[in-house]
């Protein structure tokens, strides 16, 4: 652990698997936090774009006054890998940041989990899938779980920890210490569809995007709605172009098949996925991002 003053300590060695937003994001909290970090990005071109995410995070904290050293220092606590199985042995947690694809998560989880040691614990930052699948494809499910961060990772102040039924109670105590070394607040629910943060974010996104096919209302105002009469920090239509239509429309039809017809994608949202109308990541989808 990294050395502090009170309170609980970041992990010394840490992996992440996926150099993507929310793979940077994981990454450059982890190293703010005194750790060493090794993100798994396959091929040189990928690899630098992951090392220049974090690096303009970082440069971001800095210029915000949330950065405790310089950002080269933290900066060079990052390296990269070609694949899972280059992580290193000492690693005490691995977060997996892959696309929500199972087959995907699954395989990299297997491959990181022969690659370190008895005492890792390994995370999946899946947003809906199930904790407990995964899991499955592990020899040791007792010290895997999930760790659902949120975009943009190093701002926000919440981690969801999703514990599987083979989740050991150390694990989770570990996975605690960890969100709260990072400065973050932990909400604890049981594997179940969408856990707790989808769940509930889905479903109002999706009845903000059913309104907007509807004609109720401009994106703007159906925003706005919950902005200034509710206080959220950001409307849904926008969350949604943040999260990318992709994404959400990915989660929405796992929710539909586990949950029923409430979470049935809109054809808005099918339409605007199919046009390539994916959020900022695109430059479009409810907003036009520059």
């Amino acid at each position: 652990m990294t050395s502090g003053s009170a309170g609980p300590m970041a992990p010394d060695v840490v992996g992440v698997i996926g150099g993507g937003r929310m793979g940077a994001g994981i990454a450059q909290s982890f190293a703010a936090a005194g750790a060493s970090v090794t993100v798994v990005e396959s091929g040189e071109r990928a690899a630098a774009a992951a090392v220049e995410r974090v690096a303009a995070g970082l440069r971001r904290a800095a210029e915000r006054g949330k950065l405790t050293e310089p950002v080269e220092r933290v900066l060079a606590r990052v390296a990269t890998v070609e694949s899972a199985g280059a992580l290193p042995s000492r690693a005490a947690l691995v977060v997996e940041a892959v696309p929500e694809d199972v087959r995907l998560k699954a395989e990299v989880l297997a491959a990181a989990e022969r690659a370190v040691g008895e005492g890792t614990v390994l995370a999946t930052n899946t947003s809906s899938l199930p904790v407990t699948e995964l899991a499955a494809a592990l020899d040791h499910p007792g010290r895997f779980l999930g760790m659902h961060f949120f975009n943009p990772v190093p701002a926000s102040a919440l981690v969801e920890i999703v514990v599987g039924p083979a989740t050991d109670e150390a694990t989770v105590e570990r996975a605690l210490g960890w969100t709260r070394a990072l400065g973050k607040k932990e909400v604890v629910v049981k594997d179940s569809p969408g856990f707790a943060s989808s769940r509930l974010g889905v479903a109002l996104g999706l009845e903000a995007i059913r309104m907007a096919e509807e004609g109720v209302a401009a994106p703007e105002a159906i925003d706005d709605a919950m902005t200034l009469g509710y206080r959220h920090p950001m409307g849904p239509l926008r969350l949604t172009d943040l999260v990318g239509l992709d994404v959400r429309l990915a989660i929405a039809e796992h929710l539909h098949a586990t949950l029923g017809e409430r979470f049935a994608p809109p054809e808005l949202l099918r339409a605007k996925v199919a046009r390539g109308e994916l959020g900022r990541k695109s430059g479009r989808g409810f907003y036009t991002w520059e």
